[in-house]
């Protein structure tokens, strides 16, 4: 259930975030901003499970303010102000209101995941040819980009090769938000690594600013037709466990599954013989048993506590 905020109206639910406008003094929305409230939901094969994660929104929010300070030499944010509504306090924030780009930008520092298994079928990642002889885990000779669809709610976003984000919103904006989201990845990796931690891989979401659309306009070819022309500016969440693997670098092995601060400690339980689901079924996931909540909000917090030098309140 999404809260309800006076001064607010709720606006879009997504997997694990509500939105609300928020509103003047007759009532009247305000269209240049938006509170974005992290939930402690957790989605997990496209399906939000049943079972939330404590402080999970909390930890979310406070991490991706640390890093959008990390990064604000690189690109702007979306933040306005943290002073919000009591009820959603520590996990919301007022931003400003951008057209999103509708491509998913990725960049992987190791190999792994969705990664490892296209790399496995064709020897390459979103059409960038990789190396033969790569296995789980394996450091990549330099930081790639691997975008993907941004699929709608329920479906699965699939990857893409670079020429599919310049048909999507044209070649010089494809180039800088290639160039950014590689540039966020080696910054995380700089800071994590003093930390101890490798950041293998990460997903981030960007903006425009300043777009201006007509009445009736296609946000779509607005964005391939003059996007460059506008600011990008970097939305949503930034480096967190959501969002991005992170692994203790003494832990680092390639060859196997590493060891993660991230919710693939949940995809493991699910797809173990101790959940009792296939995930192939299509039936919605079971609830998550106590043992693997406390377990997934402790690394979580742990993520936050080691990457941010802060402790978790």
């Amino acid at each position: 259930m999404t809260p309800e905020l006076p001064g607010y109206a709720h606006e879009y639910s997504g997997k694990v975030r509500d939105l609300y406008a928020p509103l003047d003094d007759a009532g009247n929305l305000l269209y240049d901003q938006l509170l974005l409230v992290a939930s402690d939901r957790l989605s997990a094969y496209d399906f939000v499970l049943d079972t939330p994660i404590p402080d999970k929104g909390a930890v979310l929010t406070q991490m991706s303010l640390w890093w959008f300070d990390q990064l604000a030499d690189i690109v702007p944010n979306h933040v306005i102000s943290v002073d919000v509504p009591a009820a959603v306090a520590g996990r919301a924030v007022v931003v400003e209101r951008l057209d999103m780009l509708p491509v998913e930008c990725v960049a992987r520092a190791y190999l792994t995941g969705g990664g490892l298994s296209e790399y496995r079928a064709n020897g390459s990642v979103s059409g960038v040819a990789l190396p033969e002889g790569l296995v789980d885990g394996s450091r990549l000779p330099e930081p790639i980009f691997t975008p993907s669809t941004k699929a709608p709610m329920g479906q699965h976003d699939e990857p893409i090769p670079y020429e599919g984000v310049v048909a999507e919103i044209g070649p010089a904006l494809a180039e800088r938000v290639r160039d950014l989201t590689v540039e966020i990845l080696a910054r995380g990796n700089e800071i994590a690594a003093e930390r101890g931690i490798l950041l293998a891989d990460t997903k981030v979401e960007f903006g425009l600013r300043g777009l201006e659309l007509g009445q009736d306009e296609d946000v779509r070819v607005a964005i391939r037709e003059r996007g460059a022309d506008c600011e990008i500016v970097l939305a949503d969440e930034v480096l967190t466990p959501d969002s991005s693997r992170f692994w203790p670098a003494d832990g680092w092995e390639p060859g196997r599954q590493q060891p993660s601060f991230d919710k693939q400690f949940v995809r493991d339980w699910l797809t173990s013989p101790a959940s009792g689901w296939d995930k192939a079924s299509g039936d919605e996931p079971p609830a998550l048993p106590v043992e693997v909540v406390d377990a997934t909000r402790a690394k979580y917090v742990e993520a936050y506590e080691r990457i941010t030098g802060q402790t978790f309140a």
